[in-house]
């Protein structure tokens, strides 16, 4: 029997909606124009543009200049891209020897091509391939980057820079905190009062200080509890703390989709027998996760931003490179040209992490689908 819809017609006899093509002008009227208030508003929106986007474009664009090896090469009425082709290895690299820098590439290229399978939907075991790399490609990428074996020279902490030592910094953070944030997280909702207080604790004591206070902490402060002779290189000391700090705020996200699930989704694993951590594992966490996808990236991209403030504990990271780059006196009054190149930077990495999370979200809203 036929669905009956408006009026006693039937759905067969109603047909399909019909769907009228919208012209640039219809678009321009419906969004921009519908009252003289907004008409208003979109006429000093556009003269706010003009006066702002076109004197930047001619001085980024039209007028910089890119040729030349020094700055006096450039001509000053536009941007010196100059700075940026001369130096642009030390933005890259900060003060790796040159002739190592080899090193570096080869070592995120082994981490790209190890990552493939983890794109690849066919690909079964993903979870242990994922565990291992984990495992395994932090010590692969240590030794390349430090050097000290098979004939490979030692390059310090201190002269690791630029992009390398952002992606080296938020890298680390990222893969240690989301672990550990799900194991506070766990802990602050667990019914055990010691792990309970000890994940609060922990939470709200490293959520009520700045992250500033926890590298100068870590760099400057835990030297002076160590036993004599006892020393911890300053990197790895930055990236305890940023690890342990983003954990704090990850653990609280988490949090949030946990308590999103129904008791009902409990109670249905307790009555398939499933125990704690196969509750948790198998049917918990998958649908938490996939809630608090937004403020998981969100973290993450903090973090990476973040990372500029090493530079307190004197090691140089994209945009603290940056900096130093423009303290040298051939290069003195180009600070715009090298902090803009340190923001597209930044910017590239944060919004190619947010356009990911739309793709995982699109992804894994399938069931929301009509």
């Amino acid at each position: 029997m036929a669905t009956e819809g408006r009026a006693g017609a039937t759905a067969s006899e109603i047909g399909p909606p019909v769907t009228e093509r919208i012209t640039v002008l219809a678009w321009l009227k419906h969004n921009l124009f519908s009252s003289w208030f907004n008409s208003l508003l979109t006429i000093l929106v556009g003269y706010l543009l003009y006066i702002v986007l076109v004197p930047l474009f001619r001085w980024a664009v039209l007028d910089a200049t890119i040729s030349g090896t020094s700055k006096e090469a450039c001509d000053f009425g536009g941007a010196c891209w100059t700075l940026i082709k001369v130096r642009f290895g030390q933005y890259i690299y900060g003060l790796y020897p040159e002739e190592q820098r080899w090193r570096v590439d080869l070592a995120f290229a082994i981490a790209v091509v190890a990552m493939v399978p983890l794109f690849l939907e066919r690909f079964r075991h993903r979870l242990t391939y994922a565990v291992g790399l984990v495992v395994i490609y932090p010590v692969i990428g240590y030794a390349l980057f430090y050097g000290g074996w098979l004939g490979l020279p030692v390059v310090e902490t201190p002269r690791w820079g630029g992009l390398f030592l952002t992606l080296v910094i938020a890298g680390v953070g990222i893969t240690a905190s989301f672990p550990l944030g799900i194991l506070l997280a766990l802990g602050r909702r667990s019914s055990m009062p010691v792990i309970k207080s000890l994940s609060v604790a922990f939470i709200e004591l490293v959520r009520g200080v700045p992250l500033v206070t926890v590298l100068f902490m870590a760099s400057v402060m835990l030297p002076l509890f160590l036993p004599a002779g006892v020393n911890f290189d300053k990197l790895m000391r930055a990236l305890v703390g940023v690890a342990l700090f983003s954990a704090a705020y990850m653990a609280e996200v988490v949090r949030g989709g946990l308590q999103a699930i129904p008791k009902g989704q409990y109670e249905a694993a307790m009555a398939l027998g499933l125990g704690y951590w196969q509750t948790t594992g198998l049917i918990i966490l998958p649908q938490a996760l996939r809630l608090v996808i937004p403020g998981i990236v969100n973290t993450f991209i903090g973090l990476f931003k973040d990372t500029s403030l090493v530079t307190i504990i004197g090691l140089f990271d994209l945009l603290g490179m940056a900096k130093l780059i423009v303290t040298d006196p051939q290069w003195l009054g180009l600070a715009a040209e090298s902090y803009i190149f340190a923001a597209f930077g930044f910017w590239i990495f944060c919004f190619a992490m947010s356009r990911y999370s739309q793709y995982v979200e699109r992804r894994l809203s399938t069931g929301n689908r009509r």
